[in-house]
């Protein structure tokens, strides 16, 4: 009986170290047991294995960035925890520096590029280079002057010039002059300084007396305000690209003690400037471009990394007017913005 069995044993190690031999060559080959030979790329629950995500912004320099940078980092972590597509964020304080960005996120092979220009004609190259290396490109809020992007979310633009035109004149009754503040040079600035210049001109009894930049900053904004006040001793009403802009105008005016000024209106739709319209301030308009918008984009960008073809290349969010009759449906005391 024991001569038997020591012939069992002697039989079955080898048997076992083969199998031992065998299971070894499967994982350094990269399967796993029950994988049935598959790679991870694709695989597994989430369908978001292996995926990552560019996302490259501007740096915070205004209330309005600083909230469209936190809502697309939530929403790319929302993404992360229910598909497992992981995500890149960069932020860049000028032109050269996003395009570096970019070229790093190319580098690292994403699966698409989710990018807001700081300027488009100086980030419209490094789009390009990015369509070159055949990454899907999510374009926001500014567009580039090239079709390098293969879907554009951005707010109606040239809407919010063309309404805040049309408020003008019908303030006015079609005479006035005014005061444009506008962005930095990028398609958001174009669209909307001929949304309204184009509304204006149309009456022969407005005139547009000065236009100059704030760069969507507030400080700014209160500082080229300061001189054309100087230099305009009659103006009836200021248009700015942004509730940023135009609460440093709005400073402007109060400091240099100008009464001709009936009102001011900006772009956005934050939180300070829907409670300076609440309160009857001097700021009587705004037009909605709201900084959730990007997380169109970045859900975008995600489903197009996972296979997904998108439904449409151009996403284009209502530039509604909010005024002292309907400004407590978009107040949100709780808002960041």
């Amino acid at each position: 009986m024991k001569k038997v069995l020591l012939l069992v044993l002697v039989m079955l190690v080898p048997a076992l170290a083969a199998a031992c031999g065998n299971s070894e060559s499967n994982e350094e080959a990269g399967g796993s047991s029950g994988d049935g030979g598959e790679t991870s790329e694709g695989s597994g629950s989430s369908g978001g294995e292996d995926l990552t995500i560019g996302i490259s912004l501007p740096s915070a320099t205004h209330g309005w960035m600083g909230a469209l940078i936190d809502n697309a980092e939530s929403k790319a972590q929302e993404i992360e925890e229910a598909s497992g597509v992981e995500y890149i964020m960069t932020n860049a304080e000028d032109p050269n520096t996003q395009a570096n960005d970019v070229n790093n996120l190319i580098s690292q092979d994403v699966d698409a590029i989710v990018m807001l220009p700081i300027e488009s004609a100086a980030l419209s190259p490094v789009g390009q280079q990015v369509k070159e290396a055949d990454i899907p490109l999510v374009v926001v809020d500014r567009e580039l002057d090239n079709d390098a992007a293969d879907v554009v979310v951005k707010g109606d633009n040239q809407g919010i010039g063309a309404n805040a035109g049309e408020y003008f004149i019908e303030q006015l009754n079609g005479e006035g002059k005014v005061v444009e503040i506008t962005g930095p040079p990028n398609s958001v600035t174009e669209q909307r300084g001929s949304g309204f210049q184009e509304a204006v001109e149309s009456e022969d009894g407005m005139e547009i007396v000065a236009s100059q930049s704030g760069d969507f900053s507030k400080e700014k904004s209160l500082e080229v305000m300061q001189n054309i006040l100087q230099a305009q001793p009659e103006i009836d009403a200021v248009f700015t690209q942004d509730d940023g802009m135009a609460l440093g105008v709005q400073q402007a005016v109060k400091e240099a003690g100008r009464d001709d000024i009936q009102f001011i209106t900006g772009a956005g739709g934050s939180k300070e400037v829907f409670e300076n319209i609440r309160d009857g301030g001097l700021i009587q308009a705004t037009f909605l471009y709201a900084p959730t918008m990007v997380r169109d984009g970045v859900q975008i960008a995600a489903d197009i990394a996972q296979g997904e073809e998108p439904e449409e290349s151009m996403v284009i969010k209502e530039a509604t007017q909010v005024t002292e009759e309907n400004v407590d449906e978009f107040y949100n005391p709780d808002s960041k913005y």
